[in-house]
């Protein structure tokens, strides 16, 4: 693992800027990545396994491996534990938080994506796109106890720690709200003028939902009324958000290479601060509530492979060993 120098781009508004960038190479995709603020263990998806780094040095620590089709982690650390949501396998990695090491699996639905851990109920919840469904799990036991059926294909989610977690349903252009503990679905809102909702973040004091859309729009949405409260412009290809609540602050990040952010002047009042150059493929991202810091993982792309009738509009190649993360700081 190299790490790269540090760079400094043009003085930001929200005063984030490149602070760093860790080379760590390796072939395949990616997700999303989760970190533990407490360990400093920062938690990245590779296609087939999970990479884990010291947040504050880049170093990589542990590999956990087999995790097929790997999309997102999700964290217990009262329980120990984190789980990984494994799309091609359709199963759950249960791992230990402290030996970073694999204990086991768990069947989930067809192509299990965002994962989430509710505090409130001690459970997961992993959304399973192609299934359109979400699989319980207690977590303490390591078992699941139940399936939602979400009415569409869910993406990222978010707990209020409260009672209640909020799934974005992309294809319908939905924000819905379950009962983690009743395992049923409560609300269903619409997210118009958003359409295409991936990534989610909440501001748990003001009971405020940041949803990143397609059409470069993120909405803010009242977490109690469903009522979209307002839009803000945002980069295009979002597929992460993030809310700070130290400094009110809304993130998101988009595949064009910006990184959007966004300062909550009250509840129902928001302003773009800053659009911050980060690099093409920078989709998803990590706050640290520690540090205020934000990672973000890409790479360079190569041409696309040429169309098949299976694959009639492939991806960009991903160029060998060129896979990094970035840190923006203030």
């Amino acid at each position: 693992m190299v790490i790269l120098a540090s760079v400094t781009l043009a003085n930001a508004g929200s005063g984030y800027l490149l602070r760093n960038t860790y080379k760590l190479g390796g072939e395949g995709g990616w997700d999303y990545l989760t970190i533990d603020p407490a360990t400093r263990h920062l938690f990245i998806s590779r296609a087939t396994h999970v990479i884990v780094i010291d947040a504050d040095s880049g170093k990589q620590l542990a590999d956990i491996p087999d995790t097929p089709g790997v999309h997102g982690i999700a964290l217990a650390p009262e329980l120990g534990r984190g789980f990984i949501s494994n799309g091609r396998e359709g199963t759950v990695t249960v791992f230990d938080l402290n030996r970073l090491k694999a204990i086991g699996k768990i069947k989930a639905g067809e192509n299990p994506d965002a994962i989430l851990y509710d505090p409130a109920s001690k459970r997961v919840f992993a959304f399973n796109g192609r299934s359109q469904d979400a699989t319980a799990i207690d977590a303490a036991h390591a078992e699941a106890i139940g399936t939602i059926k979400l009415g569409g294909k869910p993406e990222f989610a978010v707990s209020d720690e409260k009672g209640r977690v909020f799934v974005n349903i992309e294809d319908k252009s939905e924000l819905v709200a379950l009962d983690p503990k009743g395992l049923s679905v409560k609300a269903r809102w619409p997210l118009a003028p958003c359409q295409e909702p991936s990534g989610l973040a909440i501001d748990r004091k003001n009971r405020r939902l940041f949803a990143g859309c397609d059409n470069k729009l993120m909405a803010v949405v009242n977490a109690d009324s469903g009522k979209v409260i307002t839009t803000v412009p945002i980069g295009e290809g979002v597929d992460a958000n993030a809310f700070d609540p130290e400094t009110g602050l809304a993130f998101a990040s988009c595949g064009e290479g910006v990184l959007t952010i966004a300062h909550e002047d009250s509840s129902d009042k928001y302003s773009v601060v800053d659009n911050v150059q980060t690099q093409r493929g920078a989709r998803t991202m990590a706050l640290d509530p520690k540090t205020h810091n934000l990672f973000l993982v890409t790479a360079k792309f190569g041409a696309p492979p040429a169309a098949t009738a299976e694959n009639t509009r492939p991806r960009p190649s991903i160029l060998p060993d060129s896979f990094v993360v970035l840190v923006l700081g203030r």
